[in-house]
């Protein structure tokens, strides 16, 4: 057919792409790879074969590392880590600078190559994948030049292991590299087993650029190869993007081992379609949520809710857009719908949609004789708690249902055990706004999708992970505060029973604050309270796994305190400074009483208890989210939301002062908390119910709980219904909350057995801030075309 037939019939020509350049790159290497440690090439060993999805053919023939060659990239990366760091922002940002350019300079061969590679149509990669390569070293070589000045108070982590996964290899490099790099951390980075090539194809580019030995490694395998560098001893950081079930196993590996750990997981995204939506615009942006790249998006609008009054019209004009997609050869300009990357992956779906029930819809459009190819697909007439409605295909394949209501869409949409991305189409902005919020996802776009940048943050809540990608938040996860808390916190006592025991002259039994009201402990035992001369101060409640039960039931019930405002919240805080300082004489008092320190020194941490109070008001209404500067039409605003509901373990060296340290941050950013008490020295935390009773904190807002603190943690950090977990005890918990934690992938802040100063800066901040925040991104584009 020629170009004039081709205009006169509007069908699709072929717009082949050369691979010459790819395989000539290969060929380059003799067909084989080695391990890229220390700047240099290590000899092919043992190795596997990188196929092309689409023909089945073998593109080169990549090195299955073993521990030996671990332990060197690791090795290498350690050496290299301190001179790395010592470098000011700008000679790093010179590097990153150079990086960026040298990807433009080589942007065909790398999306051939990811194309060859990994299946998705070379337009993708051409126009998305490598371009946002760019703009992610661009970026974070700003973000370099800008540390010294703008991130003086933090520094670089030490050695990142990264592993990412097969959907966006090229992609999800620079998400990691980039802003470990830019802060001064060293890499070694495991690329997925399916798709190595342009990793590899990197690394002899960071030569070029100038990177030194040993700060990036890449090193190429299995997951047992992952599983090394996720144990390895001398790991700081374990960045990790993959399934959700990968993700718990390496929560659970890293469990009090030290390590900083960010997960970007699955997710099972709402895409949601109401009835004033421009259909046709909803439909195209649909064929970008679910069919771009085979549907092997984490963050893929896999599960289409449409408002009922339009749902025949649009499902007719879905099914009608998905027979014109064009399935084929993904270095085809032409080709909308590429292979799947691997045969078990494509055997993963198609099992999937045979066990499916519901109206099952493929595309009537052709299929290639050879290759990983699955027609899209549209599967309806699910109800909510089917398989595949809660389950992640990660295949061209959508699910659909309907609603009613807003608040049914918000209901439907939020019931998943993920929580990744959201998309809203309305042409009403007062409606899209408004469900925006509710939804339970890291981002959310409004009347668009899949939409990303360096400057935004990335990342997910619920079991879609923890930790961003992108933007300021982004490098938290790769700095630390400078200086660290290196000391070792002793564990702290209670005070033992005398021989000759001093009683009050009338008998106090402290119970437990659940709920706004003091409540027994369910199992009936209460602990005697010593000074240290020997008098007995009071009983306190022991709590067990029911009495935690209890308060998350009432902490979820208070989920109205994550609506106030900001003011409001700053309102009762300085109530509850107001109220303890007018009861500062018997809290010093009881401190001494308790731990037998000075009058000086007990009088000292209520007057900071009070500040720490005047503080998170202070913040309450100021810890402001961000407008982020994104390269199109539109705004993506970073908004700082409660994390729900949190359980903290107190610190025992500073009874009162600690725990304000934690209720303060926690309630001024709408958190709810369920907290425990200073274990030897408890009273201080059971005299403060009174503040939160007169300083009207709304009913299990706040919840207090005496006793042990292993037995208090280990049901908290298991919970489903709580989000986070903080451990700032003297008994150190770090490994079990970590592991307990597993369950739902939930935050943990937890102090590995080493000290913090609660009457310094290290006692407040920015840090508790910031660890009392989920950031959502949400995105609205706007124009006339």
């Amino acid at each position: 057919m020629n170009v004039p037939e081709i205009f006169e019939s509007m069908e699709y020509g072929p717009a082949p792409e050369s691979s010459a350049e790819a395989m000539a790159w290969i060929d380059g290497h003799k067909g084989k790879f080695g391990q890229y440690i220390n700047g240099q090439w290590t000899k092919p060993a043992k190795t596997f074969d990188s196929r092309n999805p689409a023909t089945g053919d073998v593109l080169a023939k990549v090195s299955q590392a073993n521990a030996k060659d671990v332990d060197a990239a690791v090795s290498a990366a350690r050496k290299a880590q301190k001179k790395w760091a010592s470098l000011p922002g700008h000679e790093r940002a010179k590097v990153l600078y150079a990086i960026a350019r040298l990807v433009q300079k080589q942007s065909r061969l790398f999306s051939v190559l990811e194309s060859l590679d990994n299946g998705k149509p070379i337009r993708e990669s051409r126009d998305i994948d490598v371009p946002l390569v760019v703009r992610h070293f661009y970026y974070h070589a700003g973000m370099a030049q800008l540390q010294d000045a703008e991130l003086p108070d933090r520094e670089a982590l030490g050695v990142c292991g990264q592993i990412i996964p097969w959907n966006f290899p090229l992609l999800m490099l620079a998400w990691k590299v980039a802003p470990a790099l830019a802060m001064g951390n060293t890499v070694v980075l495991k690329p997925a087993e399916y798709t190595s090539l342009t990793a590899l194809l990197f690394a002899d580019l960071a030569r070029e650029a100038g990177v030194p030995p040993g700060v990036l490694n890449i090193v190429t395998g299995d997951g047992a190869m992952g599983e090394m560098l996720v144990t390895h001893s001398d790991i700081d950081k374990i960045a990790f993007t993959g399934s959700t079930a990968v993700g718990r196993r390496i929560r659970q590996a890293t469990a009090g081992s030290g390590k900083a750990l960010t997960l970007e997981l699955g997710g099972k995204s709402p895409y949601i379609v109401f009835d004033d939506a421009d259909i046709d615009s909803a439909i195209e942006g649909l064929v970008d949520a679910i069919w771009f790249n085979q549907g092997q998006v984490c963050c893929a609008g896999s599960r289409l809710l449409v408002q009922e009054g339009i749902a025949e019209t649009f499902y007719a004009r879905l099914r009608a857009r998905m027979d014109k997609l064009r399935l084929g050869d993904p270095l085809d300009k032409c080709i909308d719908v590429g292979a799947v990357v691997d045969p078990v992956q494509l055997e993963t779906i198609t099992s999937l949609v045979n066990s499916s029930g519901g109206e099952v819809y493929h595309a009537a459009t052709p299929l290639p004789e050879a290759g990983c190819y699955y027609p899209p697909t549209l599967i309806t007439g699910l109800e909510p708690a089917d398989r595949l409605m809660q389950e992640e295909i990660f295949g061209p394949v959508l699910v659909g249902t309907t609603f009613r209501t807003p608040e049914e869409a918000v209901q439907l949409a939020n019931n998943t055990r993920y929580g990744l991305a959201a998309t809203v189409w309305s042409e009403n902005v007062n409606l899209a706004l408004d469900i925006a919020p509710k939804l339970a996802a890291g981002v959310v776009w409004v009347n668009a999708t899949n939409l990303f940048d360096a400057a935004a943050g990335f990342g997910g809540v619920r079991e879609s992970g923890f930790g961003r990608e992108g933007g300021w938040e982004g490098l938290l996860a790769y700095t630390r505060p400078k200086g660290g808390n290196a000391k070792p916190l002793k564990p702290i006592t209670a005070n033992p029973a005398p021989k000759e025991v001093a009683t009050a002259d009338l008998d106090r039994t402290a119970k437990l604050y659940v709920g706004g009201k003091q409540a027994r402990p369910d199992g009936g035992y209460s602990q005697a309270i010593w000074s240290p001369k020997g008098k007995l101060l009071g009983h306190a409640g022991l709590a067990n796994r029911k009495d935690v039960r209890n308060a998350v039931e009432a902490a979820a019930g208070a989920a109205k305190w994550s609506n106030t405002t900001g003011h409001l919240r700053a309102q009762i805080l300085y109530y509850m400074g107001e109220n303890l300082s007018a009861r500062a004489d018997e809290f010093a008092h009881r401190l001494k009483d308790m731990t037998g320190t000075t009058a000086s020194k007990v009088e000292a941490e209520v007057s900071a208890s009070i500040q720490r109070l005047f503080t998170y008001a202070a913040w309450a209404d100021k810890f402001d989210g961000a407008a982020k500067s994104v390269p199109l039409r539109g705004i993506a605003l970073a908004m700082n939301d409660p994390v729900g509901v949190i359980g903290a373990m107190a610190p025992d060296d500073a009874p009162l002062l600690g725990l304000v340290s934690l209720i303060g941050p926690a309630m001024a950013l709408g958190n709810r908390l369920i907290v425990a008490a200073s274990e030897p020295y408890p009273l201080s935390a059971t005299d403060f119910y009174q503040v939160l009773d007169t300083s009207d904190v709304p009913a299990g807002v706040v919840n207090i709980l005496t006793g042990n603190h292993a037995e208090i943690a280990k049901p908290l950090a298991g919970h489903l219904n709580v989000d986070a977990v903080w451990s700032f005890s003297s008994s150190d918990l770090s490994a079990m909350i970590e592991a307990e934690s597993a369950g739902n992938l939930k935050r943990t802040w937890v102090n590995n057995g080493r000290a913090r100063d609660w009457s310094s800066t290290q006692g407040e901040g920015r840090g508790f801030l910031s660890a009392a925040t989920e950031v959502r991104t949400i995105w609205v584009p706007y124009g006339e075309g």
